[in-house]
């Protein structure tokens, strides 16, 4: 092998020797909780309307959830600057994992037991709230932690 040969091989193989401890680095982040934020626009005159409905209503079906384990946390958050055409409110909901099938409907079963509604009456009751509110749309975000 000629002198520039040795030099480029050494050289290659230096460089991929100076590389593999950074390669063999865990990742700084990891995955914590998902959170669903649900974008609300609340009508004129409705603040009251639906301040009171989770203050009742939301927050009771929330906390069901959290003494289940299904959920980690909640909380109501006010869009302080919003412009034209975005939510007044953020509805955030923390929880660990995302259910299967079988398990969403288990769920689904003990809270309408629980809050003592049929799918027809949450539906419902669903409803009657959007003369006060309007769902924009929701994200599904998760938490990244850092690992050290």
């Amino acid at each position: 092998m000629t002198g520039k040969w040795k030099a480029a091989v050494l050289a290659a193989l230096l460089s991929c020797a100076a590389t593999a401890p950074v390669a063999a680095q865990d990742f700084p982040l990891v995955s914590g909780d998902f959170t669903e934020v649900s974008m609300i626009k609340i009508a004129d005159g409705g603040e009251m309307d639906y301040a009171n409905y989770l203050a009742d209503k939301w927050r009771k079906s929330q906390e069901f959830a959290k003494s289940k384990g299904w959920i980690t946390g909640y909380a109501v958050y006010s869009n302080f600057n919003s412009r034209p055409g975005e939510a007044d409110l953020l509805l955030a909901v923390s929880f660990p994992s995302l259910p299967d099938a079988a398990e969403e409907e288990k769920r689904d079963a003990a809270y309408r037991a629980y809050m003592q509604r049929s799918d027809a009456q949450l539906v419902a009751e669903s409803g009657d709230r959007a003369k006060y509110r309007t769902v924009l749309g929701s994200y599904l975000i998760r938490e990244l932690k850092f690992r050290k």
